[in-house]
């Protein structure tokens, strides 16, 4: 039985796990027999809906991010202590590991971006590829409360170290204590469906621009609908993040109020419309800056309205990198919550398209990779040379 490919995806967020099940399913066009497994505590419902085939999924915490209070704002203090306890004892994690590889009958490891994962990797002796725009020893670097954990960033970096390879991402930082780091394209979620077949499958009005609120799984609370519900040049439309199987088949897939609709996801996936197809029928996506929505809107064309996020140090990188790709402007958090949107998208949309779209191939590009690591012989132990006579 051929080898397996086991995915070690940290759980900050959905856009570790959306990009890497670009990357697991551009592997099962490529070569359908392929066997994967996941290791992660994102949520299962996000590969039981995207992934294109059979994947063994189980739940594990593989790395512990940042401790977010919502969506725009985070816990520095409470992010390394949590992080200290965690890699403080990784050599020990990566250990108890071995077991579940054997039954999974793992080839080749890939990481985004737990260091776990190449620790797992050095101790079964396992071939190990981080996937990724950004390391944790960058993140955790960046704040002043790192000091009182002062063995934090080495092990982070002694995992790192062991990694066979990593595959970077635009917009990205750290990597340094990788030994060898391989640029590759965006990795994107594609649209399927044109704008008038979202727009007819989810029952949304087709008069105006449609402008899609986009704030992950912890939503935007406090947002004025009432003034969104006046826009007389835009349509905006949100998304109520609701696990398969918690509602109804036959639950509307939309709620209306004026100008502000609510789509329910259950629904909107029974109705056979994504969330890239989303992404895609909007000529505006108001967020906060993360390498997934990015790099959603720069493959399906849309603008983007950003507000900051707390101390987050992928955000200057996002930001200052963001005009090379795709049109983009700030919006501050006063104006966002207050509803003053209008002239702002005005404005952005004035902006003149870019002209040279970069490359959105990045999954087909990290499957090839990962395919042809998997297929490379393992290198035999060293030992001794024979005498010869």
């Amino acid at each position: 039985m051929a080898a397996a490919i086991v995915f070690y995806v940290s759980g900050h967020g959905f856009g570790h796990a959306s990009r890497c099940i670009e990357v697991i399913n551009a592997i099962l066009v490529k070569r359908p027999e392929t066997r994967i497994g996941v290791r992660t505590s994102a949520p299962r419902w996000l590969f039981d809906l995207s992934v294109k085939g059979k994947v063994t999924y189980s739940t594990l915490e593989c790395d512990t991010g940042v401790v977010q209070i919502d969506a725009l704002s985070l816990d520095e203090a409470d992010t390394i202590r949590r992080a200290w306890a965690f890699h403080s004892d990784l050599v020990t994690r990566a250990a108890s590991e071995t077991r579940v590889l054997r039954e999974l009958g793992a080839g080749l490891i890939v990481g985004d971006l737990p260091p776990l994962a190449f620790s797992v990797g050095a101790s079964a002796g396992i071939p190990s590829i981080g996937l990724g725009n950004f390391t944790w020893d960058w993140i955790y670097a960046d704040y002043p409360r790192v000091r009182l954990a002062p063995s934090l960033l080495p092990a982070i970096r002694t995992a790192y170290s062991k990694g066979s390879m990593a595959l970077r991402l635009p917009m990205s930082g750290g990597f340094e204590t990788f030994n060898n780091v391989k640029d590759i394209p965006f990795i994107a979620r594609h649209a399927t469906r044109t704008r008038a077949e979202v727009c007819k499958l989810l029952k949304l009005p087709s008069d105006k621009p449609l402008v899609l609120v986009s704030f992950g799984g912890y939503g935007l609370p406090g947002l004025d609908t009432d003034v969104l519900a006046k826009f007389k040049k835009y349509t905006v439309v949100t998304t109520a993040n609701l696990p398969v199987g918690r509602g109804r088949k036959d639950t509307p897939p939309t709620e209306r109020k004026g100008s502000f609709v609510s789509v329910n996801e259950e629904a909107m996936y029974n109705a056979g419309v994504r969330y890239e197809d989303l992404v895609g029928a909007a000529e505006a996506v108001v967020t906060k800056p993360g390498y997934g929505i990015i790099s959603e809107c720069i493959a399906n064309d849309a603008a983007i309205l950003y507000t900051s996020r707390g101390h987050f140090p992928e955000y200057d990188v996002l930001v200052e990198e963001m005009p090379k790709y795709l049109r983009s402007a700030f919006i501050s958090q006063d104006d966002l919550f207050g509803g003053k949107w209008e002239g702002q998208l005005d404005k952005l949309l004035a902006q003149p398209k870019i002209k040279k779209k970069p490359e959105t191939n990045g999954a087909d590009v990290a499957a090839d990779l990962l395919l042809k690591a998997l297929d490379k012989p393992p290198k035999k132990p060293r030992g001794r040379p024979k005498a010869k006579f």
